[in-house]
């Protein structure tokens, strides 16, 4: 590998948006390499649970840039090479093969891993995780020949990959911890209505249950709760989170905890050093808080941001947090960080599937939810988080007024 000026470590999401932001900078053909323990050049994550794991996309249609633009832009991607440590203050990265990699600036982008389940069975084939390109189609192999499924989990990835699995005819059991479906994020009304939506296409909760054991010869045939009920399935999804993927790190010099540890410049301990995407636990200007966001947008905006630094820009990362979701036919948006909200505000036919969620922290807008919404409250929800906009509960649930008379 030649020498390169700069260094991204991690081929995902954060590498292919931060490569554009800074060939559109003016990069020289031969400064950046990107070094990737992945099989595949950069692709969008958001496919992976939803139409690339449904078969309607492929996995050349999810490619962030098309294999072309890193060789027409001199930018070394090395594919399937490990990093097993870190020397910020020499600026070296020292991969498996026994290799040093030179580096004057390095953009920290490895991600996040998913958590596993340590149960007994685990080990067995067709029990899956989601994080991976071959992770989806992984599960899309095994989807086609089972009839029975259990979904472990009630977060993003556990509610798309039981919607697609229960289009494909699929029966999917869906496990969860919690008494209702995704608890962290939804309020109560906004369970009962994804709950009674996916038990109308099929699929079925087992609540406040674990899994503490999957049964089979070779092939999973059984999960056995803690309770001692068995459910026959043919293939396992667990959901259950994720960690950032900061083992090449120890002893690096960089600061780690929850992930990597930056500031609101996306900027680490070690000059010439940043962090962007998953692994980043950055300052939030908008919030005053400290957090890590495992999300599409984050890592595109945080990469396209630090690609902007890369090429010698210094500016704060001030952004509202956002995801999105697609499930059976609905499609859902959420925007900024409800917790320490002490209102809630519902607007719209909940029961019905067209309604938005208001969360305010003493009268000031901190997170929204849309989904079958008109535009101008998809546009006044991100604009009201930013700017801390006071709002009147009353008239947000009133949906007959227009959104704007909710400002005050």
């Amino acid at each position: 590998m030649s020498d390169a000026r700069f260094v991204i470590l991690g081929g995902g999401m954060v590498a292919g948006y931060a490569a554009k932001e800074m060939v559109d900078a003016g990069l020289k053909p031969g400064e950046l390499a990107i070094i990737s323990s992945d099989s595949s050049l950069p692709y969008e994550r958001p496919p992976l649970s939803k139409s690339f794991l449904a078969g309607k996309d492929t996995e050349e249609s999810i490619r962030i840039q098309p294999q072309d633009f890193y060789r027409e832009h001199g930018i070394d991607v090395r594919l399937n090479t490990f990093v097993t440590a870190v020397d910020a203050r020499r600026k070296r990265l020292k991969l498996k093969s026994g290799t040093e990699v030179p580096f004057e600036k390095l953009l920290i982008a490895t991600g996040a891993v998913p958590r596993k389940l340590d149960v007994p069975g685990a080990d067995l084939d067709h029990v899956h995780y989601l994080r991976t390109l071959e992770d989806s189609k992984a599960i899309a192999a095994s989807a086609a020949s089972a009839q029975h499924a259990v979904v472990i989990g009630s977060g993003f990835i556990a509610m798309e990959v039981a919607s697609v699995l229960a289009q494909r005819r699929v029966q999917v059991i869906m496990v969860l911890r919690e008494d209702r479906i995704w608890q962290r994020v939804f309020s109560p009304e906004m369970s009962g209505f994804f709950e009674r939506y996916y038990a109308e296409h099929g699929v079925t909760f087992i609540k406040n249950a674990t899994v503490a054991e999957f049964v089979g010869s070779g092939m999973v045939r059984e999960a056995v709760l803690a309770g001692g009920k068995a459910i026959p399935c043919a293939l396992v999804v667990a959901g259950i989170g994720v960690r950032p993927a900061t083992e090449m790190l120890a002893n690096s010099g960089v600061e780690t905890g929850d992930g990597v540890m930056v500031n609101e410049y996306l900027e680490t301990n070690e000059p010439g050093v940043y962090a962007a995407g998953d692994v980043a636990n950055y300052q939030d200007v908008l919030f005053g808080k400290r957090r890590r966001v495992e999300h599409w947008d984050n890592a595109v905006s945080q990469g396209r941001h630090c690609g902007r630094t890369l090429m010698g820009e210094r500016a704060v990362f001030r952004h509202v947090p956002y995801f999105f979701s697609d499930v059976f036919d609905l499609s859902y948006e959420y925007w900024g960080d409800a917790s320490g909200a002490d209102q809630v505000v519902h607007r719209g036919d909940v029961a019905g599937g067209s309604f938005s969620t208001w969360w305010l922290r003493e009268g000031r807008a901190v997170a929204a939810f849309a989904m079958n919404r008109p535009e101008e409250e998809r546009e006044a929800a991100p604009r009201w988080i930013e700017t801390k906009q006071m709002v009147s509960g009353t008239k947000l649930k009133d949906a007959a007024r227009p959104v704007s008379e909710a400002a005050q």
